[in-house]
This record gives structure tokens, sequence and C-alpha cells, in this order.
């Protein structure tokens, strides 16, 4: 039986998920609830709760065998049953397979450098994506890996020999403002820092700034200690939090200053990061 994932959409042109113009694959489902999350209607799989049938207004979801049944067709994009899902999940989800996606992604390939898997958290689907980046590396196409980090890259790597390299969120260095900010386990990312640098797989990391929740000074020290003579070549990518797409206790924050974001800037260079990048 064909492996199969939960592909939330894909993004044919992508100028923002890796070196050059990419394909991005996101899929549904994460392991962790983090509280900036901008996309949060990709963190959990249809619950067949029905309400978002019932809110349709375009006739696009129905019932089927007891499960919320989306027919892309019909489907006006109105992110109704987005909007009224209690669950942070999205019926509007495709169960494909790594050919499937395969064929998508190749019919964009002219105009494409490779193809970037993000989330949800695409790891959890970590033998899928094996699959799909051995198909589009046997199609010339570069492959990398968007991930929070929480799920443990020394149990796939499999996964790693056929993937150029992963871009990597730290969310917060300090385990009890990691698990506050993503219910999530910061022992983990850690582990998974110093395996991908070993091996050279590190495309870039990522610290989200987010005032009063996280600790980004911490962070920025934490991961220069940790790769040591790499952090040289290691791009850092500082993103300045914004609220669009935010539910819950976030959902009102401010963003960080531009002062606040060129001090950080300013302390990674110290720290000896070579490229700093502010988004």
């Amino acid at each position: 039986m064909e492996l199969t994932a939960p592909v939330n959409k894909v993004i044919p042109f992508s100028l923002v998920d890796g070196p050059g113009s990419r394909c991005s694959v996101f899929l549904q489902g994460c392991n962790i609830a983090c509280a900036y999350c901008h996309n949060p209607e990709t963190q959990n799989l249809c619950l067949g709760c029905g309400l978002c049938v019932e809110q349709c207004p375009a006739g696009a979801l129905s019932w089927e065998n007891g499960r919320v049944r989306w027919d892309k067709d019909a489907c006006v994009q109105c992110d109704t049953c987005i909007h009224v899902c209690p669950h942070k999940a999205s019926p509007k989800i495709e169960w494909l397979t790594p050919g499937e996606v395969f064929e998508t992604v190749h019919s964009y390939q002219p105009f494409i450098r490779g193809v970037t898997v993000s989330g949800g958290e695409c790891m959890l689907r970590a033998d899928w994506m094996r699959e799909l980046f051995a198909l589009c590396r046997a199609a010339g196409l570069g492959t990398l890996i968007d991930s929070n980090g929480c799920v443990p890259f020394e149990e796939h790597l499999d996964l790693l020999d056929v993937a150029d390299g992963v871009m990597l969120d730290v969310k917060a260095w300090d385990e009890g403002t990691f698990a506050r900010l993503t219910s999530g386990d910061v022992c983990v990312v850690k582990r998974n820092l110093a395996l991908l640098a070993e091996r050279n797989k590190i495309e870039e990391l990522r610290i989200v700034v987010v005032p009063g929740w996280n600790d980004p000074e911490a962070t920025i020290a934490g991961i220069a200690d940790a790769l040591g003579e790499k952090t040289a070549t290691t791009k850092l990518k500082l993103i300045r939090f914004r609220r669009f797409g935010v539910v819950g206790a976030l959902a009102n924050a401010n963003s960080p200053t531009d002062e606040r974001m060129s001090e950080l800037e300013a302390l990674a260079r110290e720290a000896g990061f070579g490229q700093v990048e502010l988004r």
C-alpha cells in the first residue's frame, strides 16, 4: 500500500522558502502548538465534528461515510470552514502519495530550483517525504525540509541523505520558555541542531522575535555556542512577530520595534554569525 500524507496546499512559486524560486508543499498536522502560529488551521487533522459542513456557503463540504468531504472544484476559498473550526484544523486537505505530489511539482520544473516541504510539521511524515525527495532528486530538483525541530532527526537519517538541508526554527532556548510558547520540548531541538550542524545540513536557522514571550538573546547565544566555528557560515534569519492570522493569547500582541530588531541583529553579528537577515 502506497504512503499518503495530508497535503494542505502546494504553492507553485515561492521566494521565501529557500534559495531561488521553489515549489512549497504544506502538510497538515503539527506536534506542537505555538502561541504565535500564523497558520493555526494546519495544527490538527479534521475531527469530523461537522460544524464546517453546516456553515460552508458554497456547499463544497458534505458528509461521506461519516467523514467531512471537500469538493475542491466547488470551493470558493472563502475560508469560512477554517474560521468556524474550534479544533485548529481544516477540511481542505488531500491525502496524496509522493508520486502524485511529484507530478505537480514536476510540472513547474522549468521555473523552479527545488521543492521545500513544510507544515504543520512535515517531519511527522518523514517516510513519505523521503520518497518524494528521492523522486525530486532524480529529476534534478533541490530538496529542503522546513521544520520546528521537535521530531528527532536521528531517527530519520535516511531522509537527511536525500535532503539538501533543513530550515530549522529555534523558537526559544530556555526549557520553560519554550514549553510555555509551544507546549514542546526544546531538548529535542537542541539535539537536532547539533546533528544537523555535524552533517552540514543546516540551510538556515530562524528565530521569531515575540515581545514578552521568548528569549531571542539567549537563543542567539545558545545557538552560537552550540555551533562553534560553524556560526560564521550559518545563515540566521530574525523574523519580526506579526499578528496576522494569529489566534488566542497573541492575537492582539504588538510586533517588535525596528530598534529592537536592529539590536538583535547587532548581537547576532557580535556572536559570530556572518549571515544575518531581518524579516
